[in-house]
């Protein structure tokens, strides 16, 4: 398709062809209703002046006769620009005037009429129009009284030849002004297209060009750019889980192969097969974890989870956390305390409980301070605590341990990534990940922080307005529970 093709199939260049017809269409109506009132409006001053002379002329005829009625008719024939004057007979005579000839059946009529005429001086034998009342007087006598039409044609003529040039004016600037902006618009369009085409052909990293004015296409490109950088983002995770199952699930299937191998040659008795057997059961309860937490975090990105969301209290899920890790803390010699005040949450209360219960397994699991000293007390305390703050809600996990360093927070949260001081322990990597994904899928954040020592893993959520409002209410002479 030629360039020219492609800008005449622009939307913006036939909206510009509609505002043109429906702009000339009301400039032509305008022109047409002041050329419509300006003939009127000459006409009538033209029906005033013939009354008040016909008025005069029979006042003049009632008062001096015949007579003066030929001399007063003589004169105001003989003046310059003078009107059309006719007095004829009964028998349809002329007998004064200045008409020297009329459309047949002009004065046979009386009234007003529109007709053609010529005077006695007319030089070039042409017919002009004229506007005629033609009155009835005693005795049989016809009166014309008339004014030539030359003028209203005239500036009709004026307004109409205006009419044209105008419409003419605004079809040439509208066409112009629907190339030029049908052109800005084709050029924005293509390099929008352009930007796509390299997207579809793999590089998601391009982005839509977005200028400074700020109109619709902008912000449309602002749109489509978030889009795209969230797709990237997407993408960039799937492959980065592709690889990292491939990498770190690897190892935990090779395990299982040679454990099965080396049952098969070397056990000899049914203890040793049943060994076997438990360390591989052991082993792919494991790896069902991890494809469960895989699952979660793909659920929790991927926004399905919205489905089940309900209105709950964070400090009751705090509660039910602390209850069932306290056993598991104290045989790993922690001692796990929680403190809660009202936190009305609406959200999802499995991913939620599940997000904050791998914070507490993370600083059971990484929250020991270094060294082989005997801990205190300070020292082997993990916090739980649910809180309301403003309009957010904050779920966080204390611990002592060795923390993450600030450089390494990001990358902490990645999936299957573990920092250099947990590689000895087990685990997936996925722990962090899955909290991430549940704040974001809430609207919230995970926060990491350093609590000198240690760190705060923390679950921002927003608070729920409107029934968990009145749920705070309702629990606001409840006191704090700390354990």
């Amino acid at each position: 398709m030629t360039a020219f093709g492609k800008l005449i199939r622009t939307t913006a260049f036939r909206l510009t062809l509609v505002y043109l017809f429906l702009f000339a269409l009301f400039a032509a109506s305008l022109l047409a209703y002041f050329a419509w009132n300006t003939r009127r409006l000459i006409t009538e001053q033209i029906t005033t002046t013939v009354n008040v002379e016909v008025g005069e002329i029979t006042s003049i005829y009632n008062r001096r006769g015949l007579h003066g009625l030929y001399t007063t008719m003589g004169n105001r024939a003989l003046r310059p620009g003078a009107n059309l004057y006719l007095l004829t007979a009964p028998n349809g005579q002329a007998l004064a005037g200045n008409v020297g000839s009329l459309a047949p059946g002009v004065m046979s009529v009386p009234g007003w009429s529109e007709t053609a005429y010529r005077r006695f001086d007319d030089q070039d034998k042409t017919d002009h129009r004229a506007l005629v009342r033609v009155t009835e007087m005693d005795n049989g006598f016809r009166l014309l009284v008339g004014r030539d039409l030359e003028e209203r044609r005239r500036l009709f003529g004026i307004v109409a030849k205006a009419a044209q040039w105008s419409i003419l004016v605004v079809v040439v600037l509208g066409i112009g002004g629907g190339i030029f902006v049908a052109r800005r618009v084709l050029h924005r369009i293509d390099a929008m297209t352009g930007t796509t085409k390299r997207i579809m052909a793999g590089d998601l990293s391009g982005r839509l060009p977005v200028g400074r004015s700020g109109d619709e296409l902008d912000r449309l490109a602002e749109n489509l750019n978030a889009m795209l950088e969230r797709i990237e983002a997407l993408m960039t995770g799937l492959k980065e889980v592709s690889d990292n199952i491939a990498h770190d699930l690897k190892t935990p299937l090779t395990r299982l192969r040679n454990r099965a191998e080396e049952a098969l040659a070397k056990s000899g008795c049914e203890a040793d097969y049943r060994a076997a057997l438990e360390r591989t059961i052991e082993e792919s309860d494991g790896l069902i974890r991890t494809f469960n937490a895989l699952l979660m975090i793909a659920r929790a990105e991927s926004g399905q989870a919205r489905g089940n969301m309900d209105d709950f209290d964070g400090a009751d899920v705090a509660n039910g956390i602390h209850e069932l890790y306290e056993p598991l803390a104290e045989d790993d010699g922690m001692m796990l305390k929680v403190k809660t005040t009202p936190a009305p949450v609406h959200g999802n209360r499995e991913l939620i409980s599940q997000a904050l219960a791998n914070l507490v397994e993370n600083a059971i699991k990484y929250g020991k301070p270094a060294g082989a000293q005997p801990l205190g007390a300070d020292a082997r305390e993990i916090l739980i605590e649910a809180r309301r703050d403003g309009d957010q809600v904050l779920l966080s996990v204390t611990d002592h341990g060795p923390g993450i360093p600030e450089g390494d927070r990001k990358h902490a949260v990645e999936r299957f990534v573990r920092l250099e001081a947990s590689r000895t322990l087990p685990g997936s990597g996925l722990g962090l990940s899955l909290a991430s994904a549940v704040a974001t899928l809430h609207g919230g954040e995970l926060r990491l922080g350093d609590a000198h020592p240690g760190l705060v893993a923390t679950l921002v959520l927003p608070a729920r307005v409107g029934s968990s409002d009145r749920l705070a209410a309702q629990t606001q002479d409840v006191p704090q529970k700390a354990a």
